[in-house]
Parts: structure tokens; C-alpha cells; sequence
């Protein structure tokens, strides 16, 4: 072969032109594997493109038999080309037929070639199939000639992703790209959404591969370089970045791969072989991910996801490119899909348009799908891979309910999910027909059903449920989607507007509970081992009074001539209560003071998330006017479970006797003191553990919106004395031969309730 130093960029000159020319896709793609051929002195150049079926199609060769051209096929992992495909590594022989991995296939003619140059087709770091040259003498192909064949399978992957190579694919098969993928994660929220695709930060697509002047590309990559060094010497400058931890571990991460030599040179040398400054990035971006997707190690793919992660700003310095889609472009039915993103930029889609969230990081306490759910939308977390495989505009299915992600599914599937959400839709219809249903069981018991809520956005549930008031509203929420610390005037209109929508129906505020894993970005605490258990809710109070003191000041102010429900979250001994009363009293004093009108009456509550207080309760009752149970938090510290974590999140069940015996005595409790005790986690929000509360005496719960119909329609045809006849002793049963689960579906099966 003759020299190749000024071979690519000449290569690349004719398939711009060749690119640019009104050609069918066949002759489009013969002519580029001639010119391959020519330019590289090879005697044959293949293209294989993968389809959805895992099988490696021949797509046009110059030099083989050209009968074979979508006749001859290798499966993932088959034969040379199957194994570069497979590895996303070019495979380098001087003689192909020796190695062991070598497949003959005869329709080919291809057995007088002996060396052999394979590469993959990349894109993301995705093998969308193989680029091949071949010649009779044996021989090893030089690393500037690997080079140039990489290069050159830019625009081969660019024909792939773009859809051109569809109109010569055989009638009923589908390319790789367009394969329906499932993906299994974690239900973070429930419900089914039906829609199309919203990257949350979109791959910059790189248009403009090939470069006149790599001189000029080499400035422009430098500038973006050192515009970018600046900005994470910026980000690691900041006050609010703490000199130790894993937001720092990242930024150090980013600022050593930033200015790391060798990603560098490879980014300039992929220019000087005739690629624009953001197709270098582009190609180096796609080799590296693609030899690191396999790995392992957590460590080092979390390494991938910062590798990743700065090439992306890269580009965007080079491209200018802003990364949410306007509101014109913005589909009706859109499913955000991200890695990881905060509740603030969820709050930015239109609200209206969003149909679910899919998530490869995050947890169900993280804000974002706190905010999700409040929003109505089904959430699927630890959804691996979601933001590689899918393409902004792709057909998606979310499935809240069984943690599934279904990337463009087949028509069958979409139209089963169809008529699971049309008879969704008809039972939605049902409950609404109830909002204005008394909640009453058979036998003649109250049950006050209200909402959840911690959004303005929320606030419109309340009509639409036909919830009595709002049981439980997070105030943090405020504090968590804002940038910088919400002032008391604003805290105190926010206040006002959620009472005056609300329209007299009561509201409960729970007082901040932020700190531990619920951290502003405004206010950063020290890193915890365990925040769940740390400083956090009422412990970061004490500490900060100033902070609670402040929005104290904002509720009384708000609640002027009205009522004022607030409650403490996090609560572990009565004294702390005592010392919280201490500071609303000095508010209150403060305000009659300075001669501002006070609310009209003072509920002072407490949520009863922590087990120690089950060995104070009658202290507990004594200090305030009402309890709210937190079931999610309960239940967590009662059985030492992280309900984040999928491998110990459904160990223990929710029904189980230990933790209804304990939901009973605080039931009990709160009888004999005559304090009224409300439950406001999850458990209230599903029929069958909602029939449980009320067997076992509760008489107030607070859920989700959505959940309201749903229970509604179970306690109707409940009997609740009945069900606590029957319930009663299978807890206090020693020895039990059935789980009470069991026992309250077979009652729900018996007596024709709804769950």
C-alpha cells in the first residue's frame, strides 16, 4: 500500500462530495466502499450493517461477489466481523483465516484474501455494524491505516443513524438503531405512560463531520479546551463545593480528564486526518465508551458516566448548543428520559405535555421523583442504559407498575398498552363519579381521606379527588426547587396562596425536612454515611433555629384570622417538642407585639416517624393536638430496611404482623388520650393496606390524589367491623399458619371488595 499521510483527508474529500450528491442509498453506499478501496490500495472493502435481530447483514462490497450483497449474514459474536461488532474493537490480521474466530462464507468468494482490517461502526458507543478491507498479500495494516478506516466509518454511522440505509433494508426487518428494547428498573411512581421520547440532555448530533481547514479546527478545539479547563477551575473555586467528597471526587475527575495529554492528542490527530473539531470529540467520545461500556468494575463505568459527561460539554462549547427543546418542538405525549436531574429542571418542561419520567440514576426519596409523582406522572428509576439506547422522538412505553421501560415497542405491545390505559381512563372516569361520595364503610364508620401535596401544582388534585384537606404538605418542596434560599415574605405568599386554594378546606404543613439525602442546593451539609438517619428534619432545626424560626414566622403571618395545622418532622423524644413550642411561642409573642393579627386557633402536631417514640407515646399524646403517622419512614427505621435499596426494599412487607401490631398501639394510644391520629405514607395510598388501617382502627389517612378513588371504592364496600373481627386475632395469633396479606385478600375475595 502507498502512503496513506495525506490519504484520509483526500478520502474524506470525495465522500463529502459523494455525500452531498442526489444518490439512492445503494449507489450511495457501492460508491463509498469503492472509493475506500482506491484510496487505501485494498482489493475489497465491505460494509455490514446490524440489524435488530442481532444478525450482521452484508450491505455492499467492492471486490467481493456482489450476489452476496444482503444475502451473506453473521450473527453477533460469529466470525471476524461478528466479533469486532461484538467487542466494538478493530480486528488487525495479516492472515484472517488463521485466526480462530475466522467463519468461511462461500457466497462471498472472499477465501484468496488474507490480511484483513476490521473495524466498528460507531456511534455513541454503539456498534451499528463493521467496515472491512481485505487483501491477497498477507501483511499487518499500519496504525495510520486503522486510523483513516475509523475515520471513515464516521459517515457510514451517520447513513445508520439517520435512517437512509431503511429504504434498502429487506421488507419486515428493522436496523439495529430502531430495535424495540425493554428495559427493567425500579417503580418509583405508578401509572403507564404512552409517548415519545425528551432526552433530557441530548447528545449533540455532529452534522458537520469533515473539515476544509484542520489548521483552524485544531484553534477552535483549543479555545473550547481552555474554555471548559476554566469552567470546572470555576466550579472547584466555589464556596459551596466542599474541600472533601464526592461532589469534588467528581469535579477533580473532570478536571483531570480535561487536562489529560492523551485524549488530547487523540482528539488533535483525528482532526489533522480531516475531521471538524466536534466530530473528534464525537469519535474519541464514541471508542472510549465503547471499550469501557463492558466493564465491570462500578467504579471505573462511574468513571465512563464523567468521561461521558465532560465530552458532552465539550461539544457543547464547541457547538453552542442549548440543550432543552423549545416549547413549539416540545411533543404533546413527552417522556423525559435522564440520567439523573433535579426537581427544579423538571419543573421547567410544559407541565401539561409530560407523560412520565425515566431515570438510569436516583432514588424514590430523590426530589425529582417526589415532584414526579406530585405531578401524577409514572416514574421508572435505575433504568440502565435508557439514555444510550434511546433517541429524542423514539416511541416509548413507561410502566410504573411493573418498573419497565419499553424503548420503541412493536405494534402489538403499543397496542396493549393502548387498552390498558383506556380502561385505566374508565376506572379514572369511576372515581370521579365518587368525589362527592360521603366515605363511609357498610357499617357506618367516617373515614377522612385526604391528599399529599407539596406544590402549587398539586392544589387542583384537592377538587378533583374530593379530598376532605390536605393531611400532609411538604414545605420543603418549596425550599428544594428554588436556587436560592426562599425569603419569609416569599415562604409567607406561597403560604397564602396554597390556604386560599385550598378554599377552608384544613391544610397541614409539615415543617421543613431537609438535610440528610434532602439537600437544597443552596444549603450543604457535611457528607453522611447514612443521612436517612443523620442531621436532618427537626435535628437540623435545633441546631439552624434561625432557619425554622423564619418560616414559623411565615405560617403565623400566612394563617392571619384563619387556622394554623402545622406539624414537626423526625421527632424522636417529647422533649424536643417542648423546645420547638419554645420557638413558636416567641413568635407568637414577637407578632402580637409588633400588632400583627394571629391566626384564629393553633394545632401543634408531630409525625411519628421514629421508633423510639412508640415507648413515649402517651407523653407524645399528652404534648400535642394531633399525631400523624409517617408510614414510609416508620417502617424503614422499625425494620431496618432502605426502601432505596432494591435489594431490601421488598424483604419485609408492609403487612406484615410486627409493623400492623405497631401502627395498632399507636391507634390505641391515641384513643385513650383522645388525640386524633392520622397515617400519611405510602401504605394509605393502596386498597388492600388502606383496608388494613381501618381494621385495625385507623379513621384518618392522607395519600396521593390518584390513590384517593381507589380507596374510596374499597371502603364503601367495607364492613369494618367485620374485617376487625377477623383481624384483631390474626395479630395477636402466636402461632400464625397464614400471613395477614393473605388473610385480607381472601376477605376482599369473600365479601366482594375492590382492591
Amino acid at each position: 500500500m502507498r502512503d496513506l499521510s495525506a490519504g484520509p483527508r483526500v478520502l474524506l474529500k470525495r465522500l463529502r462530495e459523494l455525500m452531498a450528491e442526489p444518490l439512492e442509498p445503494q449507489e450511495r453506499l457501492d460508491q463509498i466502499v469503492r472509493q475506500i478501496a482506491q484510496n487505501m490500495v485494498a482489493e475489497v472493502c465491505s460494509v455490514y450493517v446490524l440489524r435488530s435481530d442481532g444478525v450482521l447483514e452484508l450491505y455492499a462490497t467492492e471486490g467481493l461477489n456482489p450476489d452476496a450483497v444482503h444475502l451473506a449474514q453473521l450473527k453477533m459474536g460469529q466470525g471476524l466481523v461478528g466479533t469486532i461488532a461484538a467487542s466494538a474493537r478493530p480486528l488487525n490480521l495479516s492472515d484472517a483465516q488463521s485466526h480462530p474466530a475466522f467463519t468461511y462464507l462461500p457466497e462471498t468468494g472472499e477465501e484468496i484474501y488474507h490480511s484483513f482490517l476490521g473495524v466498528p461502526i460507531l456511534r455513541t458507543g454503539r456498534a451499528l455494524g463493521v467496515l472491512v478491507v481485505q487483501n491477497k498479500a498477507s501483511r499487518t495494516y499500519r496504525e495510520d491505516e486503522v486510523e483513516a478506516l475509523e475515520t471513515t466509518a464516521m459517515v457510514i454511522a451517520e447513513m445508520v443513524a439517520t435512517g437512509e440505509l431503511k429504504k434498502i433494508t429487506k421488507p419486515g426487518l428493522e436496523l439495529d438503531l430502531s430495535r424495540p428494547v425493554t428495559i427493567d428498573g425500579a417503580s418509583f411512581g405508578e401509572g403507564i405512560g404512552l409517548g415519545y421520547v425528551v432526552l433530557h440532555e441530548p447528545r449533540i448530533v455532529v452534522t458537520n463531520l469533515l473539515a476544509d481547514d484542520s489548521e483552524h479546527e485544531l484553534g477552535r478545539l483549543a479555545e473550547a479546551l481552555g474554555s471548559l479547563r476554566i469552567s470546572i477551575d470555576d466550579m472547584l473555586s466555589r464556596r459551596d463545593v466542599p474541600m472533601e467528597g464526592e461532589h469534588r471526587e467528581v469535579l477533580e475527575t473532570y478536571r483531570m480528564f480535561a487536562h489529560d495529554r492523551g485524549w488530547v492528542r487523540k482528539l488533535e490527530e483525528a482532526i489533522r486526518n480531516g475531521l471538524t473539531a466536534e466530530a473528534a470529540v464525537e469519535r474519541v467520545q464514541s471508542e472510549t465508551k465503547a471499550r469501557m461500556i463492558r466493564l465491570t468494575d462500578p467504579y471505573l463505568r462511574e468513571r465512563m458516566h464523567d468521561f461521558d459527561d465532560l465530552a458532552n460539554r465539550l461539544l457543547r462549547q464547541l457547538t453552542g448548543y442549548g440543550a432543552k427543546l423549545s416549547a413549539s418542538s416540545f411533543p404533546n405525549d413527552a417522556i423525559v428520559v435522564a440520567r439523573a436531574m433535579g426537581a427544579a429542571e423538571l419543573l421547567d418542561y410544559p407541565r401539561a405535555n409530560v407523560r412520565g419520567l425515566v431515570l438510569e440514576d436516583g432514588a424514590v426519596t430523590s426530589h425529582v421523583v417526589i415532584v414526579a409523582r406530585a405531578m401524577g406522572i409514572p416514574v421508572v428509576g435505575q433504568a440502565a442504559g435508557a439514555v444510550a439506547l434511546a433517541e429524542n422522538g423514539d416511541s416509548i412505553i413507561i410502566d410504573g407498575d411493573d418498573a419497565k421501560v419499553h424503548l420503541r415497542p412493536l405494534p402489538d405491545l403499543q397496542r396493549s398498552y393502548e387498552e390498558k390505559v383506556r380502561f385505566r381512563a374508565r376506572r379514572q372516569e369511576q372515581y370521579r363519579a365518587l368525589r362527592a361520595v360521603e366515605p363511609i364503610t357498610k357499617d357506618g364508620k367516617a373515614i377522612n381521606l385526604q391528599m399529599n401535596a407539596g406544590l402549587i401544582v398539586d392544589l387542583p388534585h384537592l377538587n378533583e379527588s374530593g379530598a376532605s384537606g390536605i393531611g400532609l404538605f411538604r414545605t420543603e418542596l418549596q425550599f428544594m426547587i428554588a436556587s436560592t434560599m426562599p425569603k419569609a415574605e416569599e415562604q409567607e405568599a406561597f403560604y397564602r396562596t396554597v390556604l386560599k386554594q385550598a378554599g377552608g378546606r384544613p391544610v397541614t404543613f409539615r415543617t421543613l425536612d431537609i438535610g440528610g439525602d434532602k439537600v437544597v442546593p443552596y444549603f450543604r451539609a457535611a457528607e453522611e454515611e447514612n443521612p436517612a438517619l443523620g442531621w436532618r428534619a427537626i435535628r437540623l432545626s435545633l441546631d439552624r433555629p434561625g432557619l425554622l424560626r423564619t418560616q414559623l414566622r411565615a405560617m403565623l403571618r400566612a394563617t392571619a384570622g384563619e387556622e394554623l395545622r402545622l406539624m414537626l418532622p423526625m421527632v424522636t423524644e417529647v422533649s424536643e417538642l417542648r423546645e420547638i413550642r419554645g420557638l413558636l411561642q416567641k413568635e407568637i409573642q414577637r407578632q402580637s407585639k409588633i400588632g400583627e393579627q394571629l391566626p384564629r386557633k393553633l394545632q401543634f402536631g408531630a409525625m411519628l416517624e421514629v421508633p423510639a417514640l412508640l415507648w413515649q407515646l402517651d407523653e407524645l399524646m399528652a404534648e400535642v393536638d394531633f399525631v400523624s403517622v409517617g408510614s414510609n419512614d416508620l417502617f424503614q427505621f422499625a425494620m431496618a430496611v432502605d426502601r432505596g435499596n432494591a435489594r431490601v426494599a421488598d424483604r419485609f412487607d408492609l403487612l406484615g404482623r410486627p409493623f400492623l401490631r405497631m401502627l395498632r398501639d399507636i391507634v390505641r394510644a391515641g384513643l385513650r388520650n383522645d388525640t386524633p391520629v392520622t397515617l400519611c405514607g405510602e401504605m394509605a395510598g393502596k386498597p388492600i393496606s388502606a383496608m388494613a388501617l381501618i381494621g385495625i382502627g385507623f379513621r384518618s389517612v392522607s395519600m396521593s390524589p390518584a390513590a384517593i378513588g381507589p380507596v374510596k371504592s374499597m371502603l364503601l364496600s367495607l364492613d369494618a367491623g367485620k374485617l376487625a373481627a377477623v383481624l384483631e386475632p390474626a395479630l395477636d395469633d402466636t402461632a400464625p399458619t397464614v400471613a395477614i396479606r393473605q388473610l385480607l385478600t381472601d376477605f376482599a375475595a369473600d365479601n366482594g371488595i375492590p382492591l
